[in-house]
C-alpha cells in the first residue's frame, strides 16, 4: 500500500534523498527529466512529431529544459523551447539546465506574452510551465496562456502535475488550467488526482520512479494511502481442505420491493459469487420466481420475520440493507427493526436515504457498520459540500465520530476507517457507469464481510475486486453490464489469491 504524501512532504523526501544518495538537487533533476522522457517516449513514438516544451522559471521549467534536451538526443529532432518570462525569478537549477541548452546551440523562443506563441499549431506540447508548488489560481498572463493552450486543442502531455493544480487541497469549480491529455508524475501520484474535480486538468496520469527513498517516504504520517493487487493479494484467503459452507459464513440482504426486484437480485448474486458460504435474500413475495429462476442457490426470508423479535438473525454472520428496498412506511419499519438488533449492518441506496431523513434514525447506527454513499448520498446524510476535497473531510471526521467505515464512491473510490483514514481505490472505469454497480458492491462487502473481514478489509477488498472485475471485463468492451461484474468476482478472486 502506497503512502500518499503532500508537496511539503515531497520536498522533505527530494532533501533526504539527495542527501542520503551524495547527489545534487540538479543531478535528481536531471534522473527524473530522463524518467519523464522514458515515458513519454512510449506514448510519442513517432521521432518526427512536433514537440514544443513550455518552460517556466522554476525547477518545473527546469525539468522541460532538461526533457527537452534528452529528447533532442534520442532522435526527436523537432524540439522546440519556449521560455515563458512571466517572472524575474528563476530557480539555480533552471539556470543551470537553461544554459546546457545554450550551449547546444538550441533554439529558445522567449515568451512574453501569449502572441510570442503564435507558431504553436500542431504537434505535441509539453507543460513545464509552474510546479506542483503552486498554491493560488491562475491569474494575469499566466490564466491567459491556460486559456490559449486549451483553445489549441493540442495533445498536452505535463510534467508531474499540470499548470495551475494544486497537489492537494480544495479544488475551485472555476480555476482554470492547462489541460493535459496525460501527465507523468513523479515517484507519487498527487491526492487531488483521484477527485472527480480533477477532470478540468487531467485525463489520465502515469507515475514513474525518479529514485527517491521509499522508506523515507513510506514513513510520513499520511491518512491516505493508494491500495494495490499485492494489498488485496495479502488479504484474500484461500479456501483450504476440509472447510464447507458454514466456514465461509452467512449473509443476509434485506432489499428489493416489486418494481426494484433487480438490485436485490444483483447484491445476492454479487454476495453468491464472492464466496459466502450462505446468501438469504429478504424480498417481498412477489419476487420469489424471479429468485428462483434466477439464483437457485440464494435462500429466501419473509418479511414479516424481519420485524419479530427473535427472528434468527444469530445465523447471519453479516447483514446487508438497502438496494432497491424504498423509502416508503413499510421499509422505514423494516431498517429501524434491523437498527434495534445492535449489530453492524452494511448500509445503502434507500437505506441511506431513509437516515438521510431521519436523523434519530441515523444515530442508532452500530459500531462497524459499513455505509456505502454515492454523492447525492452522501450529502443527503451530511449535507451539501461544494468540493471533494471537503466532502473527504466531511467523511473521515463522520467515520471517527460514528465509528463506522465510509465508502464513498466515485472513479476512485475512498474507503474511510473508523480512525479516519483513507484508502483509495484505483480499480475501476468509465465502461461500468450503468446501472446496478452499486448493489453489485454492496454484495460483494455483505460477502467478505460473511466470510469474518473486519468492515475495514471487507470493504476495501470489495472496492478492489468490483473494480477489477469492471476493468477486465471492459478490456474488450465499451459498457460492461453490473450482473458481468458480478459474475466475473470469482475469477479476479482467484487470480488475486497468493
Amino acid at each position: 500500500m502506497q503512502n500518499l504524501i503532500n508537496q511539503e512532504q515531497m520536498r522533505s523526501a527530494d532533501v533526504f534523498t539527495i542527501k542520503e544518495q551524495e547527489i545534487s538537487s540538479i543531478e535528481l533533476m536531471e534522473t527524473a527529466s530522463a524518467a519523464f522522457v522514458k515515458e513519454f517516449v512510449r506514448e510519442i513514438t513517432d521521432e518526427n512529431t512536433p514537440i514544443a516544451v513550455l518552460c517556466g522559471k522554476g525547477n518545473n521549467g527546469g525539468d522541460g529544459l532538461a526533457i527537452a534536451r534528452i529528447l533532442n538526443d534520442k532522435g526527436y529532432n523537432l524540439v522546440s523551447v519556449y521560455l515563458i518570462d512571466f517572472s524575474a525569478q528563476e530557480t539555480e537549477e533552471y539556470k543551470v539546465n537553461l544554459n546546457r541548452l545554450k550551449d547546444q546551440w538550441f533554439p529558445l523562443t522567449t515568451v512574453k506574452s501569449v502572441a510570442d506563441l503564435k507558431n504553436l499549431k500542431s504537434g505535441v506540447i509539453i507543460d513545464a510551465v509552474l510546479g506542483a508548488g503552486l498554491n493560488k489560481k491562475l491569474s494575469g498572463l499566466y490564466l491567459e496562456l491556460a486559456q490559449f493552450v486549451n483553445g489549441l486543442n493540442l495533445h498536452v502531455i505535463a510534467v508531474d502535475v499540470p499548470t495551475g493544480f494544486p497537489a492537494e487541497g480544495k479544488l475551485d469549480k472555476d480555476n482554470v488550467y492547462i489541460k493535459a491529455e496525460l501527465v507523468i508524475c513523479f515517484q507519487r501520484p498527487k491526492i487531488n488526482f483521484f477527485f472527480p474535480e480533477s477532470a478540468a486538468a487531467l485525463n489520465r496520469f502515469i507515475v514513474t520512479p525518479i529514485g527517491l527513498s521509499e522508506e523515507f517516504i513510506e514513513r510520513f504520517d499520511s491518512p491516505y494511502k493508494l491500495s494495490d493487487a499485492g494489498d488485496i493479494s495479502d488479504l484474500i484467503k484461500p479456501r483450504k481442505p476440509f472447510t464447507h459452507k458454514g466456514t465461509y459464513g452467512h449473509a443476509l440482504i434485506v432489499a428489493g420491493q416489486r418494481e426494484t426486484m433487480g438490485a436485490a437480485i444483483l447484491a445476492a448474486r454479487a454476495c453468491l459469487y464472492s464466496g459466502a458460504g450462505l446468501t438469504t435474500l429478504s424480498i417481498p413475495e412477489s419476487g420469489l420466481t424471479a429468485l428462483n429462476a434466477t439464483l437457485p442457490e440464494v435462500m429466501y426470508k419473509d418479511r414479516t420475520a424481519l420485524s419479530q423479535s427473535g427472528g434468527g438473525f444469530e445465523n447471519f454472520s453479516a447483514i446487508a440493507v438497502g438496494p432497491g428496498l424504498g423509502t416508503g412506511a413499510e421499509s422505514l419499519d423494516i431498517l429501524t427493526s434491523l437498527l434495534k438488533l445492535k449489530l453492524p449492518l452494511i448500509i445503502d441506496a434507500d437505506a441511506l436515504n431513509l437516515l438521510g431523513e431521519y436523523e434519530e434514525l441515523f444515530k442508532q447506527v452500530p459500531e462497524g457498520s459499513v455505509l456505502t454513499p454515492h454523492i447525492k448520498e452522501f450529502d443527503h446524510l451530511f449535507g451539501v459540500h461544494d468540493s471533494w476535497w471537503d466532502r473527504l473531510q466531511t467523511a473521515r471526521a463522520q467515520a471517527v465520530q460514528r465509528k463506522c467505515v465510509i465508502v464513498l464512491k466515485n472513479q476512485y473510490t475512498f474507503i474511510i476507517d473508523q480512525y479516519g483514514g483513507v484508502k483509495i481505490n484505483p480499480t475501476g472505469n468509465p465502461a461500468m457507469a450503468q446501472g446496478g454497480m452499486g448493489d453489485v458492491l454492496t454484495g460483494i462487502i455483505a460477502s467478505l464481510s460473511a466470510q469474518g473481514y473486519p468492515a475495514d478489509q471487507a470493504a476495501s477488498a470489495a472496492c478492489y475486486l468490483h473494480g477489477l472485475s469492471g476493468d477486465k471485463l471492459a478490456v474488450s468492451k465499451i459498457a460492461v453490464t453490473a450482473s458481468a461484474v458480478a459474475g466475473y468476482i470469482p475469477e479476479v478472486l482467484k487470480e488475486l489469491i497468493k
